[in-house]
């Protein structure tokens, strides 16, 4: 299931916030999670997140991802690593119970070239499918704020 949540809240910056959970808490390669945000305003700068939940089932220190994003001319691919534990085993994540939770910046201060709707998907990277113990997975796309001058 797909939340999209739509916003035009003065204190509210987020053109696109969806959180999708992940079936029996394994995150396959074939189950990306999607969104779709459509870009008025290209003098504006954008921050595009990955937002994650694992439970204390995940193994892994660390998470890797590739993030692709499409629109008009545009077709980037970006993998990234992010950390999830200290080498002694902590989580670094917000935890409640057994459920922790990441907000992690893939692009921050970036600036589409021209308007209209772009696609962004982002898959695991891992060597295991399915990945054990991912709960939900999202992604949120905000206006950033103007600097005052």
């Amino acid at each position: 299931m797909t939340i999209v949540l739509m916003s035009t809240s003065c204190t509210n910056n987020n053109l696109v916030d969806t959180n999708d959970a992940v079936a029996e808490n394994s995150w396959l390669y074939a189950k990306s999670a999607k969104a779709t945000v459509e870009i008025k305003d290209i003098n504006h700068a954008y921050t595009i997140q990955f937002k994650l939940r694992h439970t204390l089932d995940y193994k892994y220190a660390n998470l890797f991802v590739v993030m692709r994003l499409k629109g008009d001319s545009l077709n980037k691919s970006t993998r990234y690593e992010f950390k999830l534990a200290k080498t002694d085993g902590e989580w670094l994540g917000k935890g409640s119970g057994d459920i922790f939770t990441y907000n992690f910046s893939l692009l921050k201060d970036y600036r589409f070239a021209k308007t209209g709707k772009y696609e962004i998907e982002i898959t695991q990277n891992m060597r295991d499918n399915p990945l054990t113990g991912v709960s939900d997975v999202g992604i949120t796309v905000s206006k950033q704020p103007e600097k005052s001058k």
